[in-house]
Formats: C-alpha cells, sequence, structure tokens
C-alpha cells in the first residue's frame, strides 16, 4: 500500500507553518530529527497521544510534505523529508528545530519506546 504525498514543488511554506504549530506534531519533527535518517515506527510516538490521534497527527505532517510514511505490513515507517524541505525551504528545518529544542512546553518524545524489529 502506498500513501500518497505531495512532490517537493507542491509543499507549501504557509501549511508546513500551519502544521508545525501544534505542538503534538512538532514535538514528532524534533524526534525525527534526533534519529536523522532512521525510519521510526509510529509506535515511537505513542507517549504523545492515542493511536487514533497519533494518526491524525502523522497524516497531518505527511500531507503537508514534512514526512514520509512507509507502509510495512501492518506498521508505519516515519522518516522526515529534510532533503526535500532544506532544497523548498532553506534553513527552515532547522531553525524552527532549533527554537523547538529547550521548549519544556513540548511534550516529551519517546520515555516508554516500544522496540519493533525492522
Amino acid at each position: 500500500m502506498t500513501l500518497p504525498h505531495p512532490t517537493a514543488d507542491q509543499i507549501s511554506l504557509p501549511i508546513v507553518l500551519a502544521v508545525l504549530g501544534d505542538p503534538t506534531r512538532l514535538a514528532i519533527v524534533r524526534y525525527l530529527a534526533s534519529k536523522e535518517g532512521v525510519p521510526l515506527n509510529c509506535s515511537k510516538f505513542l507517549d504523545l497521544a492515542s493511536k487514533t490521534n497519533l494518526s491524525y497527527h502523522l497524516a497531518k505532517l505527511r500531507e503537508a510534505g514534512v514526512t514520509r510514511s512507509e507502509a510495512a505490513g501492518t506498521s508505519r515507517l516515519i522518516t522526515l523529508r529534510r532533503d526535500d524541505l532544506d532544497k523548498r525551504f532553506p534553513g527552515l528545518l532547522d531553525s524552527v528545530i532549533a527554537a523547538a529544542s529547550g521548549d519544556p512546553a513540548l511534550p516529551a518524545v519517546g520515555t516508554s519506546e516500544v522496540e519493533i524489529p525492522v
């Protein structure tokens, strides 16, 4: 099953900024950036929300072009679309992540991680 993703040219700055304006989604992006290049199972983010709510947030990030989600059996592997975002909006992602790095208002991710072999 292939999930729809916008092309790099279809990624829109207002949509990306709106999506990153949510604390849960920003926490997801910050965590993905800390694990750069490693596809993460959606279970890594269960500290943030219920499965239904988490699915909603991950879909919003994917639809905005911030993340890539790939089906792997019954799981989804999530990666940050850093290359596409950096080409489209140079420095934006680094600036947002740097600003969010010390924000105590953002929810914690990965405090009760479940390891799922890939």
